[in-house]
């Protein structure tokens, strides 16, 4: 029985050790030299002083030794920090003190950008290069990757259980400073065992990730894969093109996007040697407009496409059958397996069918909680409400998004509750106005706010960008949501934009548009 992540690469390298785990550009490790690179990390990091908790922070583009980082962290008995490699030296900074990092695994380019930050972060006693000759002007000790792996070995940590802290993923946060969500072993192992199997991921698929390995999603794409003995072809998105470009070339046979990249790459010319290896492609981060699914259901006519919900607090909560789609394609599905999906009203007690109520997500992927923050933990992470209303003396994840379950117990997302939009006395989901203005045809991308208004509490804002080589004309857009929408739920503004901002994640930055629309 697995109780440790790193356990992932030698329970692979022992069924299939000359089969490729990894590649990167051009250079493939199998899961041989994948887990021989892990140990020798791992015994690294122990000879550095890494204990049993202490955090190392992985701040570099999707490689090899990334990966080879990350799980070695785990085989030191370690807590792995993957920090977004899009993220600007303030913001590695506060992560890097907000969680007291003791190592910092990074490249020459980036450690020179982060020295002036890296004099304030007191705890950071270690930098290890991946590339470079090792010499530093900062205050912290400075190891190459290749001394890293080259000393004497050490024995790995041999006491964790699965309830130990593997991992600290930070996620944006409502107050404008990121949060840290503790992952436990056993979170990391059930969710990749639960994905993996109702993806029916097997030896036979090609990953690729797209996504940061920071986001959840993006890392599930390296537990999922490991858990079946997959290949994970690894990539640092730039273009939408070189998505198609790797498809093409790796013979890909899942893909899991986000809904901005999914807008992206469905205006891409997908040749056949790119589309027709694809065996699923998957949607998670929030709603996938039901323009974008038809049109990619036509781009990759025979894979299975699974609209999933998640978030960082539970991993993963809930997917669609694939053969649910012509249905329901609106709906998230139903829970993932090893986990249960509650809709309960503020006390507690289940919502009937049809009403809308606050999800719940209770089981063994439930996170240990907000690093160093007790009280936005015992916000999110309160006990688990019974089927009578009654607490359960577990912990669950009290998402904050509001969802509907219909008769036959499909789930149906609102919005997040602090997302609707408060109009004339109505709670409206942006979601909902989102939708319609995608089926438009009008507009490449839409995000609906809510401002504040003196008269009608919030007034409706939507922003958006035009096709690209399209010009975006605001009274035909207009004309055609009032032939779709109620009167309080048609925009008051809309503001176009040549692109919408996003987070590191790859999600729209709503935040920061209404920050800068309210200043």
């Amino acid at each position: 029985m697995r109780t440790q992540l790193h356990e992932l690469v030698a329970d692979a390298a022992a069924r299939r050790g000359d089969a490729p785990a990894l590649t990167y550009k051009d250079d493939t490790v199998s899961y041989a030299q994948l887990w021989q690179d892990v140990a020798a990390v791992g015994s690294g990091l122990r000879r550095l002083g890494v204990e049993r908790g202490d955090r190392v922070a992985v701040w570099t583009e999707k490689r090899i030794e990334a990966v080879g980082a990350i799980f070695g962290v785990s085989a030191a008995g370690g807590v792995f920090v993957p920090v977004n490699p899009l993220l600007r030296p303030r913001q590695v900074g506060y992560i890097l003190a907000d969680c007291a990092v003791r190592v910092l695994v990074t490249t020459a380019e980036r450690y020179a950008l982060l020295r002036e930050e890296l004099e304030q972060v007191k705890s950071v006693e270690q930098v290890i290069l991946v590339g470079g000759d090792g010499t530093g002007t900062g205050r912290q000790a400075v190891t190459t990757w290749a001394e890293l792996r080259d000393g004497n070995p050490v024995p790995p940590d041999t006491t964790g259980i699965d309830v130990d802290m593997a991992a600290i993923l930070y996620t944006s946060g409502s107050t404008g400073k990121p949060k840290g969500v503790v992952l436990s072993h056993r979170n990391l192992l059930a969710g990749a065992a639960s994905v993996s199997r109702y993806l029916a991921n097997s030896a036979d698929d090609v990953i690729l990730a797209a996504l940061p390995l920071s986001f959840d999603a993006g890392f599930s794409q390296l537990t999922t894969a490991f858990a079946a003995g997959a290949h994970v072809v690894l990539m640092n998105y730039l273009l939408p093109k070189d998505v198609v470009r790797l498809c093409a070339r790796h013979r890909v046979t899942g893909l899991t996007c986000v809904p901005p990249l999914w807008l992206q790459l469905v205006g891409q010319h997908w040749p056949a040697e790119a589309s027709t290896h694809l065996r699923y492609f998957a949607n998670t981060g929030g709603r996938m407009p039901k323009a974008t699914l038809d049109k990619l259901r036509a781009v990759f006519p025979a894979a299975r496409p699974y609209l999933m919900y998640g978030l960082t607090e539970a991993f993963r909560s809930t997917y669609l059958d694939p053969s649910e789609v012509d249905h329901r394609p609106d709906s998230i599905g139903k829970a993932i397996p090893n986990a249960e999906i509650l809709v309960v009203r503020p006390d507690g007690t289940p919502c009937e069918p049809g009403e809308e109520g606050e999800l719940v997500h209770r089981g063994a992927l439930v996170a240990l909680g907000y690093w160093n923050d007790p009280v936005r933990t015992a916000e999110r992470f309160r006990p688990a409400p019974g089927r009578d209303g009654e607490l359960l003396p577990e912990p669950a994840v009290w998402s904050g998004d509001t969802v509907v379950r219909d008769e036959e117990g499909f789930l149906y997302f609102v919005g997040r509750i602090d997302d609707m939009i408060k109009t004339s006395g109505y709670r409206v989901s942006p979601t909902e106005i989102e939708e319609v203005v995608y089926d438009s045809g009008l507009v490449r991308d839409a995000v609906a706010l809510g401002l504040p208004d003196p008269k009608l509490g919030q007034r409706v804002v939507l922003v958006v960008s035009a096709p690209d080589g399209a010009d975006l004309d605001r009274a035909t857009l207009l004309a055609a949501l009032k032939r779709e929408l109620p009167p309080y739920m048609l925009p008051r503004e809309i503001v176009v934009r040549p692109a919408l901002p996003r987070s590191p994640n790859g999600k729209f930055d709503r935040n920061l548009l209404r920050q800068e629309l309210t200043s």
